[in-house]
């Protein structure tokens, strides 16, 4: 525990991004399985919405810092590459 006026407002701060972080990881995780159900019941047009959605929430999250922009690309690349072969 800390001791120090600083050290114990950093713990605090600390703790309230870690929870903001959790609640955006949470939310993109959420938005990745719709868009894996949606994929898995065959329906064009719920894919293509959760596409979006999906593709949305991983941009906020590589602006946000909770994930790398190239692992934000790789993921968007897989969702284009899973809704093309989904098309065909």
């Amino acid at each position: 525990m800390p001791n120090i006026k600083s050290a114990k407002k950093r713990v605090k701060v600390i703790q309230t991004k870690t929870l903001q972080n959790k609640m955006y990881r949470s939310a993109l995780k959420t938005e990745m399985k719709k868009y894996d159900v949606a994929l898995a019941s065959g329906d064009m047009a719920a894919a293509q919405v959760a596409y979006k959605a999906a593709v949305k929430k991983v941009d906020q999250a590589a602006a946000y810092g909770i994930i790398h922009k190239n692992a934000a690309a790789h993921k968007k690349s897989q969702f284009t590459k899973k809704l093309n072969a989904m098309g065909k």
